[in-house]
């Protein structure tokens, strides 16, 4: 890994946070991607010069670009993208949701991924190498109530993901799309608005994912050989698996 770079949104927590650990363990180099810059300014200090802070919002496209354009010199050849950052708002069905979460829902977790791509890709085939890795969901594959936005969204992920497969065949550039059930983050934190005590349930007498499980696959996809593309990886809990159809009678 010593002549990687990773550039990794939502860095700073979750998934992207232990992401930016696994791969400078290895000997990466990270660029370190949120909004949040006091959480990013202490894992940068945690993980030192092989780590470059970046405080980006996916949401602002003009932000991501110039973002791309204006990397130093040291971090410019990415060569691997994790679009990690995302996030889920509320669990009303759709004839109740607000539709100010909807909008951040798809600008964040369509928009953004799509802003980072375009704006990452291009240097990526010049090169002959990359890797794009987009985090999505197995909400995108199996619906649940109240999953309606944030399912759609990662279903959009995955289609997106093999998508790009096809545009990048022969250009020397992978996709990978991984799709985790329950993972223990602050994602229940996030969706629920910071009530911490309704967030806590949902992981309640419950062995979920951890954030490192995530980015162990994440690891495990890039570091195949070049020949090798691992084009999804869906991952759950040993406790968690699928039920019946939900019926209505009468």
């Amino acid at each position: 890994m010593n002549d990687h770079t990773l550039f990794i949104t939502g860095a700073s927590s979750g998934i992207g946070e232990a992401c930016a650990r696994r791969f400078v363990a290895a000997g990466a180099r990270v660029i370190l991607a949120a909004r949040r810059v006091d959480r990013l300014a202490a894992l940068q200090a945690e993980l030192g010069e092989r780590a470059w802070l970046l405080q980006l919002d996916v949401r602002d496209r003009a932000s991501v670009l110039a973002a791309a354009e204006g990397l130093p010199e040291a971090f410019a050849s990415v060569s691997v993208l994790v679009n990690n950052a995302g996030l889920a708002l509320g669990l009303s069905s759709i004839e109740a949701i607000d539709l100010d979460d909807a909008d951040t829902m798809i600008d964040t977790n369509l928009k953004g991924m799509v802003a980072c791509t375009r704006a990452l890709l291009p240097g990526m085939i010049a090169r002959g190498r990359g890797h794009v890795i987009n985090i999505g969901s197995v909400a995108g594959t199996y619906p649940y109530p109240g999953g309606n936005v944030y399912a759609g969204t990662k279903a959009f992920v995955h289609q997106f993901s093999i998508a790009l497969r096809a545009d990048l065949l022969g250009k020397g550039v992978r996709v990978t799309v991984v799709e985790p059930g329950m993972v223990e983050t602050e994602f229940s934190r996030v969706r629920f608005k910071g009530d911490d005590e309704r967030a806590a349930t949902v992981y309640q007498n419950f062995a979920a994912l951890t954030a490192d499980d995530i980015a162990e696959a994440i690891f495990w996809a890039s570091s195949q050989p070049p020949r090798v593309n691992v084009n999804s990886i869906e991952l759950m809990p040993q406790d968690q698996a699928f039920g019946p159809f939900a019926l209505r009678r009468g």
